[in-house]
């Protein structure tokens, strides 16, 4: 078995597309204006739409509220990428800090309120 996408539903995926282009540095494949896809190393990250998952399985969902999933992205410089996505409306919520298990993360939060963890390996 193997993950091949991780897929946040939103309301709004246009903001959310805008938001991760700019975050990961990765040009969307755009399918249509309800998907969108960021092709990583390790999987996709994909969004769609509400209105569109709706229709295909109606009560399935509830874009936004998700208060436990975490996406995790392992990236050359953690400090680097703070201060590149500083200036960005970021609602942070840890600025770089080494964890007692060695990687060295930031914290922050997309538009839809889904927690991010940006981190690079120290050992």
């Amino acid at each position: 078995m193997k993950l091949t996408h991780s897929c946040i539903i939103t309301e709004n995926i246009k903001a959310l597309t805008d938001f991760y282009e700019k975050v990961l540095e990765i040009k969307p494949e755009i399918y249509g204006e309800d998907y969108a896809e960021f092709p990583t190393d390790a999987g996709t990250l994909s969004l769609f739409s509400f209105k569109a998952h709706e229709e295909l399985a109606p009560g399935s969902s509830k874009p936004g509220i998700n208060g436990c999933l975490e996406l995790e992205f392992q990236v050359e410089d953690v400090d680097q990428e703070f201060a590149r996505l500083k200036p960005m409306d970021v609602k942070w919520v840890k600025h770089p800090t080494t964890q007692a298990w060695g990687n060295r993360s930031i914290y922050f939060r997309d538009p839809d309120g889904n927690l991010i963890n940006f981190y690079t390996r120290t050992r």
